[in-house]
């Protein structure tokens, strides 16, 4: 049975979280937390937390072992954008976006 997790609207920008999340999809959850736990980076801290309220979730609702899970899928998609300004020369101004994420995880336990 999958169980998931989604972080929405996370202060990263979803091109910087993809690397983090290719590295640890397809992985035990213990491994990906011990891989996380040694990357300085907060995309990290992100990743890790949703991992482990994915882990959490599977071991309080349907009471499986954290030990034998696995993150089947991971993704980080775009989530809002906010939109600010920076004033330029001659009048005009250019656009600032600042853009979050939704971070879903999807963990199973192993056969």
């Amino acid at each position: 049975m999958k169980v998931r997790a989604i972080a929405k609207d996370v202060g990263i920008s979803p091109r910087k979280l993809r690397p983090v999340t290719n590295m640890v999809r397809g992985r035990k959850v213990d491994e990906a937390l011990s891989i996380l736990g040694f990357l300085p980076t907060p995309t990290a801290r992100a990743v890790a937390k949703v991992i482990r309220s994915a882990a959490a979730n599977a071991e309080n609702n349907f009471q499986m072992s954290p030990a034998e899970l696995t993150i089947t899928a991971i993704f980080a998609d775009q989530g809002h954008t906010l939109k600010r300004f920076r004033p330029q020369s001659r009048g005009r101004v250019s656009p600032i976006l600042k853009r979050s994420s939704n971070i879903t995880v999807f963990v199973e336990e192993e056969e």
